[in-house]
């Protein structure tokens, strides 16, 4: 990639001067129409009803932007404005549509209307850049209706994930095969385009979900990279046997060995604070789950994250030696592996410059730089294309819930910056 911002410079700082915050939270108000709940969250969960009706309105939102739109065989949509060489792979921006069943307005959402806005931005600034562009909504990021989450950006990357996705059955026993078939068929105007097809760089502008760039009093962050993740089942076993008969020294409790163990890694990650690892035992499941039986079997997951792929080595070679020490009581299996996430620096410093400009005009301080530990559609492209996101904060740090807010003002700076870099680059050749 070349080096950012030469002659590109002034087009890039035209773009973004000509975002329109009102155009932008109007945007914002309509797309949360479309299930949009009393208490001000949105719950739009992938490939139903609502989602495609939203779908429809992108459509049409972007056609009247003077947009080419696409669909591809994951039923991600793709927004395209010609470049001066449309021979030349896109800039890519955007994110996904889809809400948990209790979500907020801007998760993913913004990312989509911001790409749009950034399009709205140079046309009315008269600006044709050299490489297309293109805005896309990802299919069912959040996972909260098929698992796993983020199919339609890791389908798009890795075409042969798609197959292992259709039999993914939601809480009706919907296939996610035919609910892919109804999204397909539901818009016969939009013709097919490519999964993995090239694109010369992605920028996805999302809200923080964290507490980080809030409690700094900074309106933007410049996100470096992912968090390593690793998830793991750990199941304990024991002997259901009658609570109110049984000894406590003649019991073999599953709970008992799972609350100790549990504890070993809560204070095995308090020792790892400085170096930001992350833990949660987020599901529990115990059988038979009745208030007067000894537990016989106690499985919960683990969650741990860190940008430091050895400190999650070390996580899981403590927690692996605990559970061998149990014998035949405890078993572990891992599940998900991801490694970490790094965005190139080329891209981190479009983009500090980009947030600087943005800030310093509205008299704010200057951008910051975080990681995410949540993950993104970019995670996936980023092994496809170059590729790097811009936070705004969260108020409280609230998301994935109805509270879930933006100050306005940060969500206008967060389209300046993302315009003034998706200009740049796609005004670059090479």
């Amino acid at each position: 990639m070349n080096q950012p911002l030469s002659t590109s410079a002034t087009s890039a700082a035209q773009a973004q001067d000509h975002v329109d915050n009102a155009r932008l939270q109007a945007a914002i108000a309509a797309l949360a129409a479309f299930g949009g709940r009393p208490d001000g969250g949105v719950s739009r969960e992938t490939l139903t009803e609502v989602d495609l009706a939203s779908r429809r309105h992108l459509i049409e939102q972007a056609r009247a932007l003077g947009c080419e739109v696409m669909v591809d065989d994951c039923a991600n949509l793709f927004f395209r404005r010609a470049g001066q060489r449309n021979d030349l792979p896109p800039v890519l921006t955007g994110s996904h549509g889809d809400t948990q069943p209790v979500g907020g307005k801007l998760d993913g959402a913004y990312g989509v209307l911001a790409g749009l806005e950034v399009i709205a931005a140079l046309n009315d600034a008269g600006i044709e850049t050299v490489r297309p562009i293109e805005v896309v909504a990802w299919t069912n990021e959040e996972g909260s209706r098929f698992g796993p989450g983020t199919m339609g950006s890791s389908a798009f990357v890795e075409p042969s994930r798609l197959a292992g996705y259709l039999d993914s059955v939601d809480k009706n026993k919907v296939r996610f095969g035919d609910a892919l078939q109804a999204a397909l068929a539901s818009t016969p105007d939009v013709p097919r385009c490519a999964m993995q097809r090239p694109m010369s760089a992605c920028v996805e502008l999302h809200i923080e979900q964290g507490p980080v760039l809030e409690r700094a009093g900074i309106p933007l962050g410049v996100v470096t990279g992912i968090q390593a993740v690793r998830w793991f089942s750990v199941t304990c076993h024991g002997m259901m046997a009658h609570a109110g008969t049984t000894p406590m020294d003649e019991r073999r409790d599953a709970m008992a060995a799972a609350v100790p163990l549990a504890q070993k890694l809560y204070d095995f990650a308090a020792a790892e604070a400085a170096s930001q690892l992350r833990l949660t035992l987020g599901r529990w499941q115990v059988a038979p789950n009745s208030v007067n039986t000894i537990p016989g079997r106690v499985e919960f997951t683990v969650d741990m994250r860190c940008v430091d792929d050895s400190v999650l080595d070390r996580f899981e070679a403590f927690l692996r030696a605990e559970v061998a020490a149990a014998g035949e009581a405890m078993e572990v299996s891992r599940f998900f592996q991801r490694e970490p996430t790094h965005f190139p620096a080329p891209m981190l410093k479009l983009i500090e410059e980009a947030a600087t400009r943005a800030s310093a005009q509205a008299g704010l301080p200057a951008p910051m730089a975080l990681t995410s530990g949540a993950f993104h559609d970019a995670m996936y492209v980023a092994d496809h294309c170059p590729t790097a996101m811009i936070f705004v904060p969260s108020k409280n740090g609230i998301s994935h819930n109805a509270a879930e807010a933006t100050d306005p003002r940060d969500l206008f700076l967060g389209v300046q910056a993302l315009a003034y870099t998706v200009t740049a680059l796609a005004n670059q050749e090479q």
